[in-house]
């Protein structure tokens, strides 16, 4: 650090005859980027629990508006209001896409909570290779894609997590697939997600993503959409 240095040459240039007093070190601002959590209301938070702004999405990780927002808003969402600590960002899951959306969502919450977030950002940068397999599946076989939909959640969510190598991309990223298959059919799990899901659909959320700024729901579904909702709040 440039302040330690000049300390350093400073009692050089003193010389050692008396003995130099203790600096006092400042502690580093801490990076609530690296806080998170689980919420009772099943979310994923990351950042300072007692943040002034909080602000909520309802995403699904298959929607392609919500990839949009991954891409261009969280980085500046993290580095701008996240980190500082005057923000925090909770992510809840909405089943825009039924149940591809329910597989990708029991994977990410089979993971650490600290790397909740992580994996949530390489799900969305790899929505297209989920996307892809899918829509093949639809066209070619959509009396199977009908009958996987008809399964018990467990099994469904297991189907299409094989069929499009959800299990494959997770197991790439240090999920053992026996642990991956186990999480695709913890009716836990199952359950927490379904409530977040009937929650969202209770609160008005229709589509993905929808914003709630400290409770209040924005009509935001864009980066630029939402940065005026955030500046409002902060004022």
């Amino acid at each position: 650090m440039p302040l330690r240095l000049l300390a350093a040459a400073l009692l050089l240039t003193l010389g050692a005859a008396t003995a130099p007093a203790q600096q006092t070190r400042r502690a580093p601002a801490a990076n609530w980027v690296n806080v998170v959590a689980k919420t009772p209301e099943g979310g994923f938070r990351q950042g300072n629990p007692n943040a002034p702004i909080k602000l909520v999405e309802y995403g699904s990780r298959t929607c392609p508006t919500c990839g949009r927002f991954a891409a261009e808003g969280v980085e500046p969402l993290r580095r701008e209001w996240i980190a500082s600590g005057k923000l925090s960002y909770e992510f809840r899951d909405y089943l825009i896409h039924g149940v591809p959306d329910l597989s990708l969502a029991l994977l990410n919450q089979c993971v650490p909570t600290p790397a909740f977030f992580r994996t949530l950002d390489a799900m969305f940068a790899n929505q297209q290779a989920f996307d892809a397999p899918l829509h093949k599946l639809i066209d070619s076989q959509p009396k199977q894609i009908e009958a996987w939909q008809q399964l018990p959640p467990a099994q469904a969510a297991t189907k299409f997590a094989e069929a499009l190598g959800m299990i494959t991309f997770m197991k790439a990223r240090g999920l053992p697939e026996a642990q991956a298959r186990r999480c695709l059919a913890n009716p836990a799990l199952i359950k927490g997600v379904a409530d977040t899901f009937a929650a969202g659909a209770k609160a008005g959320v229709e589509g993905t993503p929808s914003f709630f700024v400290n409770g209040r729901r924005v009509r935001a579904y864009s980066w630029d959409q939402l940065q005026p909702e955030l500046r409002a709040a902060d004022s």
